[in-house]
């Protein structure tokens, strides 16, 4: 089915319940760092789910656990950015990605001596631990990252715009880095069953829609001088570059990062306007546990500096939000 307008989208589905707590989050950060000159970068990560009831048990879902977002959220924190992380909940996220499943509690040992006990990590762990605590710690405490959390397409897209509107002060400085797996397609409000679908009624039938493309409004309207950045996921490397260029002809943002399903984690296109990159591991690199979310995301540094050096004087500090 044809996709309904981004207006529309908006109009039929209601923002999450806790979006006024998260605008108020995203405001206070995107001002404060404002204030400050500082650069910000939203990274969005994780998949989106679509749900098949309103009270939802089943959805779908895809295969996204968050991994190109939650790295890269570190790096941009190494580079001097701050860092709105809006991830998928429950998906990975910076600092604690590198301990997901039972890697955390093989690191502690336990020691109980009567009424005392005491939790500690274990010699040969420390070395692991310890670089990946202080980063996170130096983080919080300079306050340069904040978490927002979704679930469904239309909670992202609610708070999607929602910090675009706060970034939008800050122009330029400000970029978008939309690492997210959003679904392509949707379930209208009013074609969505309240209760549990029931086996005894026979499989059920769905007609699913196309999502509309909020990028259009997103590089035109929400922040027309941020540095925007999408990411193109294919399975076919014909279809790759191709369809990245037509993004790039079509929204006029500024990269779009171009990935195979297969190759993805050592493995990447840069390509914007201007040309193509590729960026790849070395297999020696990939053995070592080398993050290819390094590269990219030092990339996109150096080519946001270069932007801001261009625009040179005729850039002004944004005006603060009343």
């Amino acid at each position: 089915m044809a996709s309904s307008s981004w207006e529309e989208f908006f109009a039929v589905h209601l923002p999450p319940p806790d979006y006024e707590d998260n605008r108020s989050l995203l405001k206070e950060f995107c001002e404060r760092h404002e204030q400050y000159g500082n650069k910000i970068v939203l990274v969005t990560s994780g998949g989106t789910t679509v749900p098949l009831e309103h009270n939802t048990v089943r959805f779908v879902d895809n295969f996204s656990a968050g991994t190109r977002g939650s790295a890269s959220a570190e790096y941009f924190l190494e580079h001097g950015y701050a860092v709105i992380f809006m991830h998928r909940q429950k998906s990975l996220e910076p600092f604690t990605r590198h301990f997901s499943g039972q890697k955390l509690l093989d690191m502690l040992d336990i020691q109980e001596r009567g009424p005392n006990t005491t939790i500690t990590v274990k010699p040969d762990s420390v070395d692991v631990l310890a670089p990946i605590l202080l980063r996170y710690k130096a983080a919080h405490a300079a306050g340069a990252i904040l978490h927002v959390s979704f679930t469904t397409v239309s909670d992202y897209f609610w708070l999607l715009r929602a910090a675009c509107e706060c970034l939008a002060y800050l122009g330029p400085r400000a970029m978008l880095y939309l690492a997210a797996a959003v679904s392509d397609f949707y379930i209208p409000k009013d074609k969505v069953p309240t209760h549990k679908m029931q086996s005894a009624s026979g499989p059920p039938v769905i007609q699913l829609h196309l999502v509309p493309k909020m990028l259009a409004p997103l590089v035109n309207l929400w922040v027309p001088t941020a540095y925007v950045v999408s990411f193109k996921l294919e399975t076919d490397e014909n279809l790759l570059i191709p369809k990245a260029r037509l993004a790039l002809e079509k929204y006029k943002h500024k990269m779009v990062v171009a990935n195979l399903l297969q190759s993805r984690h050592h493995r990447v296109i840069l390509v914007s306007p201007e040309s193509t990159q590729e960026l790849v591991l070395t297999r020696e690199e990939v053995h070592a546990g080398v993050d290819i979310e390094s590269a990219i995301v030092a990339e996109i540094v150096r080519l946001h500096s270069d932007h801001l050096s261009l625009m040179g004087e005729s850039f002004s500090p944004p005006r603060s939000p009343r």
